[in-house]
């Protein structure tokens, strides 16, 4: 009997097993494909930071480190702000003696783990247990205190003020330009006493005010647990205690992991992918949530506060953003969000339009920050966006304010980089001659807008102005205005100025019209080649004219030609040692060859070959790129992320298509990484890309259909992708020559009725 009882109970134990083996595995959502890590330590630039915060929301909180590898971190902070590594308010809990409390206090830490909606970690020698969860505005900070010991919580302002009110602290940090971040920040317990931090020694007041403003709350040594919930606002104290009673109240700290898991999910679900491997589909998902780092949401309540003109205004139900470094994300951030979130998109071209409005002159903004405008690199493709946008059907902002705005930009401002000052000499030299004159390397600059690091740039200002001298003129098109529209269409062919017909090359001139020489593409110009190029070489600006590939082609001499510069590119070595290379470019990164996978400049140019009739090699230099340099590691990003830049280009090519010229409504194909895509576009429709029989040997495309015809060019229009409809793709491991190689085929250039 009881042999045959323990039989029994042997295939019980077997068949439970075998049925919990089986139980199907819960499915990962898209944030949990999220590495906030990927790319944290940096090829010479600035890294990625893995933020916590919702999507573009303005309470961005991440550890205040100067880089990946630091072993302490100063402080908890309550915000981030701005591109770079800078915060506003420390919070430092801490335990032992009276006399070693700091204003900050550096920890090392163990353990550490980040969301998109999340961070813990362990603090080592406080032996102290820390949790974050956010909200849009607010957030909150679990402190789990292991010793024994009085417990102490320290918060600092920087320049600012800081006071006790028997009940939270309340005060401001300033953040340079009329512009301050205010705090509300209540703990769940009241302390025994309150003290000020001034020069090392604590003081028996409850408020502080100027350098290193710093407050401390003391708690008894039973105190085990401390919730510390903030708010912080761009208005006032009392709007922050706002933010924070709107969005924490009644809530614990697994009610905001639970409601930010789920944002992020709606977020993140806007595109679904099948197939590729796990380490693609977290790339992918890490790529898309660096996306909504930027711009944020400044209204509170229906109010934002504007440095643009350093006053609070009514957001009238359209939300303020703000925080955009528009040089770089006009390339693809702003043409993925029309897909993804039209509406937000509008509110950001309107928010735009506002600051020209509130501003001392109509212009457009340069580049954003918290704190307001900044004069950050060259050119005025701001403009682009609002072009590209109205070609694409969004029509709930005003074309003639921004038409406005934006030639006031390009006849008004000086043409000097890194300058917001009005034109001068440069400008009126452009407008006469139709270049930007450049200085022989033994010359003194003599016009005092140009910066002394920054310098002229020419090339890349001759051609960044004749594009935006085409976005004008197609604006003007587009509002009828047929005489400017003609004026500008002129000037939009300034490029040719600079164009040497004997090296292929965009090449600097002197203010007679000499071409410099001697002259060396790679290395002429000084640091970052910025004299004649920016950041990148005379190699990557060689294809600057996004909006007329099709007369590129034809100033090189045709397909063929302009098609083995290309490959040339991809081939030519760095001519230098690495050090001696990067000392000089330090900017140009993600090599290979000469061209520079890790600045935005340089995006485009693997879709060229679509223009030339090789959209085989664009297929075959995209999964390269993909592959070499955008991988799920520390060093995972080639270059600055830049608002979400970099990894929009990512979003773009691992689905199989890229904006290769804002401006223009059209989308280049090139090879997507997975088997399936579904973009579920803010209209409510849904665009799919199927890549039948897709690996990483599979990526050449054999055939397509579009919608259920046969495709056979290598690209299409958006008005085919925003009504729905299917992309598919047959894929094999050998290139198809033929397949959109036809001179007709090509993607349209400069005018879409060519």
């Amino acid at each position: 009997m009881m042999k045959k009882l323990l039989h029994r109970l042997l295939i019980f134990i077997l068949l439970t097993g075998i049925l919990i083996g089986c139980a199907p595995k819960e499915e990962k959502q898209p944030v949990d494909y999220v590495n906030p890590y990927i790319g944290n330590i940096s090829h010479l630039l600035v890294p990625t930071f893995p933020t916590v915060h919702l999507p573009n929301s303005f309470l961005r909180v991440y550890p205040h480190r100067n880089g990946h590898t630091d072993v302490s971190m100063e402080g908890l902070p309550l915000i981030a702000l701005g591109q770079r590594s800078t915060w506003a308010f420390q919070l430092s809990p801490f335990q032992g003696s009276e006399e070693d409390i700091q204003s900050v206090i550096s920890y090392s830490y163990d353990n550490e783990e980040i969301t998109p909606y999340s961070w813990s970690v362990f603090l080592d020698e406080q032996q102290t247990e820390v949790t974050l969860g956010v909200s849009h505005q607010s957030a909150m900070y679990r402190v789990d205190f292991k010793q024994e010991g009085e417990v102490y919580l320290v918060l600092n302002s920087g320049d600012g003020m800081l006071q006790w009110d028997g009940e939270a602290i309340s005060g401001f940090q300033s953040l340079g330009n009329n512009t301050k971040a205010y705090v509300h920040l209540e703990p769940d317990q009241s302390p025994q006493d309150v003290f000020v931090l001034e020069e090392g020694e604590l003081s028996d007041r409850q408020n502080t005010e100027g350098e290193d403003a710093c407050i401390v709350l003391k708690y008894s040594e039973k105190t085990g647990s401390i919730n510390v919930p903030y708010g912080i606002s761009f208005i006032d104290e009392a709007q922050a205690k706002s933010n924070m009673e709107r969005e924490l109240s009644g809530k614990d700290m697994n009610t905001l992991h639970t409601e930010g898991r789920e944002i992020w999910n709606d977020a993140l679900g806007k595109i679904e992918v099948k197939g590729g491997s796990e380490d693609e589909k977290i790339e992918f998902y890490t790529a898309l949530y660096r996306t909504y780092v930027q711009p944020v949401n400044v209204s509170e309540d229906g109010r934002y506060y504007s440095p643009f003109d350093g006053q609070v205004h009514d957001d009238e139900g359209t939300p303020f953003y703000t925080v955009d470094g528009i040089w770089d994300s006009y390339h693809a951030h702003h043409p993925l969000n029309i897909l993804l979130d039209a509406e937000k998109e509008q509110d950001i071209l309107r928010s735009f339009l506002r600051m020209a409005e509130q501003m001392d002159r109509f212009w457009l903004p340069i580049w954003l920050e918290i704190n307001g405008n900044q004069a950050v690199m060259n050119c005025n493709h701001i403009i682009s966006t609002f072009l590209d946008a109205y070609r694409k059907g969004l029509r709930d902002f005003s074309l003639e304010k921004a038409y406005q705005a934006g030639k006031n930009n390009v006849t008004e401002q000086t043409l000097a980089p890194w300058s917001a000052d009005t034109a001068g000499y440069l400008s009126q030299f452009y407008q006469e001659n139709g270049y930007v004159p450049a200085l022989y390397p033994d010359e003194e600059e003599t016009v005092p807008q140009v910066d002394d690091f920054e310098k002229r740039q020419t090339v890349p200002v001759t051609l960044g102005t004749a594009y935006d001298e085409w976005l004008l003129a197609q604006m003007a098109k587009e509002l009828g205005k047929e005489e400017e529209y003609q004026h500008f269409l002129d000037r939009s062919y300034n490029y040719r100025n600079l164009f040497n017909p004997e090296t292929d090359f965009f090449h600097p001139k002197d203010d007679e019209g000499n071409f410099i020489q001697p002259f060396d593409y790679k290395f002429s110009g000084g640091m970052g080649a910025r004299d004649y190029y920016d950041e990148n070489n005379g190699w990557t600006f060689r294809w600057a004219v996004p909006h007329n590939i099709a007369d590129l082609i034809d100033l090189m001499g045709g397909r063929e030609e302009f098609t083995s510069n290309l490959d040339a590119l991809f081939d030519e070595p760095l001519g230098r040692s690495k050090y001696a290379f990067y000392a000089q470019l330090p900017d140009q990164t993600g090599n290979v060859g000469q061209y520079a996978a890790g600045n935005e400049p340089s995006f485009r140019i693997p879709y060229l070959y679509n223009f030339a009739g090789q959209p085989w090699k664009t297929q075959k230099y995209i999964r390269y790129m993909m592959k070499t340099w955008f991988r799920n590691d520390l060093m995972g990003i080639p270059g600055d992320e830049d608002a979400g830049s970099m990894s929009a280009y990512v979003i773009f090519s691992s689905m199989g298509f890229y904006p290769v010229t804002t401006g223009m409504p059209v989308y280049n194909i090139g090879s997507p990484i997975f088997e399936e895509i579904t973009i579920h576009l803010s209209n409510g429709n849904d665009f799919k890309i199927v890549a039948n029989n897709n690996s990483p040997q599979n990526k050449y495309i054999q055939s397509a259909t579009l919608n259920g015809s046969s495709l056979d060019k290598p690209w299409f229009m958006h008005e085919e992708m925003i009504n729905g409809g299917t992309l598919k793709l047959e894929m094999g491991p050998e290139a198809n020559r033929q397949w959109g190689s036809q001179e007709e085929a090509a993607p349209p250039s400069f005018e879409l009725n060519q």
